[in-house]
């Protein structure tokens, strides 16, 4: 179900092509780098990160929360996104007392199968 409340022109997947202050190399390691703008148990795919996302419409676009995991190092933080002329989606990912990122992404079918939730501190030791 897709939140009417978000602009139409952001809503759906976005497959993450490029950051600016993170490398490149490794954004696909848990599968294809994606994020969701649908208002429904969005998700965010990145590097070692799995989070859900949270947006809100802004008036040039939208703002984000997103609560997540690195590796299995909990944490959370924000962003913002717009499309560009191009029909790119340019924005900013920060996290909470770390770093920030500007990104670009394409429009992307969503993932064949379901992005998991990030795993808690908790499931760190349980692996083993």
């Amino acid at each position: 179900m897709t939140d009417p409340s978000l602009p139409e022109e952001l809503t759906g997947w976005w497959r993450i092509v490029d950051t600016e202050t993170w490398v490149n190399d490794g954004l696909d390691i848990l599968g294809p780098a994606l994020i969701s703008f649908t208002g429904d148990d969005d998700r965010l795919r990145m590097h070692c990160l799995l989070a859900t996302v949270y947006p809100r419409p802004t008036k040039t676009g939208l703002s984000f929360r997103w609560r997540g995991a690195w590796e299995y190092d909990q944490m959370t933080g924000s962003g913002s996104a717009r499309v560009g002329k191009d029909g790119r989606l340019r924005g900013t990912i920060r996290i909470k007392d770390g770093d920030s990122s500007s990104f670009t992404a394409v429009r992307a079918e969503p993932p064949t199968s379901p992005i998991p939730d990030p795993p808690s501190y908790q499931d760190k030791w349980r692996r083993w």
